[in-house]
């Protein structure tokens, strides 16, 4: 028996009756997988969910030994002018959002400064306090660069071939960098694929991608970031919940959420109730 086809059912159902704007669901709950979409499986941009890919990217990078969580920004740039307090800003802290450099910007956004990066750093850093924005994942990116080159190239032979994900396209920046936080498009079932590798702890289809121990730590160290639930913890580029869940997630209702022994990987465009489709994803496979 399919122990995947119940709540995937389950899942269609709320959102018929509901109305919610999704594209595709894949849900995987042990071995068993099963699968339903409102309309055919087209690349979409992955919004923040991109920022997911940008940490695994990490994690292989640190399983190399290229680089480390440590790496402080004047280390990977030496020739950039630092505003106050940044020479003590790591890797860790942009891919956590807590940096303390006030700079919002986000991926939709023009980029009207010449080098997105110095115009983040040269401001200067409040401490170690949660501020959520793409530039943050941009200059994580930025910062593996200096040592693996195009992050997206790199991650064509270590992640997307493994999983049969042919020729990814991910917005890049003016400078020609993937902007990092947001821009990857993916299908619904290449997303699943990213989904698996997280629920089986960084492995796929019996080869190892990523240490389990580095998918473990990203979920598992949170930093507090005021905000109500269920956006008030941050791990590396994932937040916690609903529950004991975890997840990915993007704008408009992009998700893969793990709950368990279970995976449930969303596209769509729901501009009003993107929280709802993460409780039905926990709701179904609880």
């Amino acid at each position: 028996m399919n122990s995947a086809k119940t709540p995937l059912e389950h899942f269609v159902a709320a959102v018929d009756a509901e109305k919610l704007g999704v594209y595709g669901v894949r849900i995987r709950v042990g071995d068993h997988v099963a699968s339903h979409r409102w309309r055919s499986d087209d690349r979409e941009n992955l919004y923040s969910v991109s920022k997911g890919v940008c940490a695994l990217a990490t994690g292989m990078a640190i399983d190399e030994g290229l680089i480390s969580l440590d790496l402080r920004v004047p280390e990977a740039f030496p020739e950039l002018q630092l505003g106050d307090g940044v020479d003590q800003v790591t890797l860790r802290h942009l891919l956590t959002m807590s940096s303390g450099i006030d700079f919002l910007w986000f991926g939709h956004e023009a980029v009207p400064w010449p080098d997105l990066a110095a115009e983040m750093l040269s401001r200067s850093t409040g401490g170690r306090r949660f501020q959520y924005s793409d530039v943050s994942t941009y200059v994580a990116m930025r910062m593996l660069a200096t040592v693996v080159g195009d992050v997206r190239d790199w991650l064509l032979p270590r992640l997307f071939d493994p999983l049969e994900i042919d020729n990814p396209q991910w917005h890049r920046c003016p400078l020609g960098y993937i902007i990092g936080g947001t821009g990857l498009e993916l299908r619904t079932d290449e997303l699943a694929r990213i989904g698996e590798v997280l629920l089986d702890r960084g492995n796929y289809r019996g080869r190892s991608l990523v240490s389990p121990e580095w998918v473990d730590s990203m979920h598992s160290s949170w930093v507090e970031t005021g905000r109500p639930t269920p956006m008030e913890r941050y791990g590396i580029a994932t937040w916690a919940g609903p529950g004991d869940a975890w997840r990915l997630e993007g704008r408009y209702g992009q998700f893969v959420v793990v709950n368990g022994d279970a995976v449930v990987t969303i596209t769509g465009h729901e501009e009003s109730l993107e929280d709802r489709l993460s409780e039905l994803a926990v709701e179904v496979t609880g």
